[in-house]
This record gives structure tokens, C-alpha cells and sequence, in this order.
């Protein structure tokens, strides 16, 4: 960029790394919540779960992709083709998607 045009990018990863620590676990409702405040506060990207090895974060991360409008949804996925893809059809449904390998 030139000049003073330096923006920062905010990339939220609250909801999968959160549920990393031992013993939090969150439910589809409380993951909304949190994505329509980051989204209301303004964070540009919010990284949901890991939804190419976790049932419960494909859910998660397709009825997010559904809510969010301003915000990038985003999720986890390793190098492996079954999993980009997987996380693919799961952030089908947002304006903006996308995926972290």
C-alpha cells in the first residue's frame, strides 16, 4: 500500500481454539452469539471450527456461513484434498468464505 493506507486485518480464531482448552466446549447457539458480536465489533475474518474432521463444525461452521453478512467466515482444514473440500461445501452459504490450511 502507499502512503497511510495501512489497514489491519482482524482474524478471530475464539470459537477453534477456544474449544482446544480443556473443558470448553461450545454449542451451535453459543457459536452464533459470539459471531454476531466479533461480526458487530467489526473483526474482519472469524474462523469457526475444523469442519473436515468434526462433524459438529461442519454444522457449525454451514449455519454460521448462513448468519454472517459482513464478516469472512472462515475455517480449518489440513493440506488433505477430502478436507478442503469437506470446509468448501460447508462455507458454500457465505457472502465471504474462507479457507485456512
Amino acid at each position: 500500500m502507499l502512503g497511510n493506507n495501512h489497514k489491519v486485518i482482524i482474524f478471530d480464531t475464539t470459537m477453534r481454539d477456544g474449544e482446544l482448552t480443556p473443558g470448553v466446549k461450545m454449542n451451535l447457539q453459543q457459536k452464533i452469539i459470539i459471531s454476531q458480536l466479533l461480526e458487530e465489533i467489526g473483526v474482519d475474518i472469524i474462523e469457526v471450527g475444523y469442519p473436515g474432521s468434526y462433524q459438529k463444525d461442519f454444522n457449525e461452521v454451514f449455519n454460521i456461513s448462513k448468519i454472517i453478512k459482513n464478516s469472512t467466515v472462515c475455517g480449518l482444514a489440513s493440506s488433505n484434498l477430502d478436507e478442503i473440500i469437506t470446509l468448501a461445501e460447508a462455507i458454500k452459504p457465505a457472502i465471504r468464505g474462507r479457507i485456512h490450511t
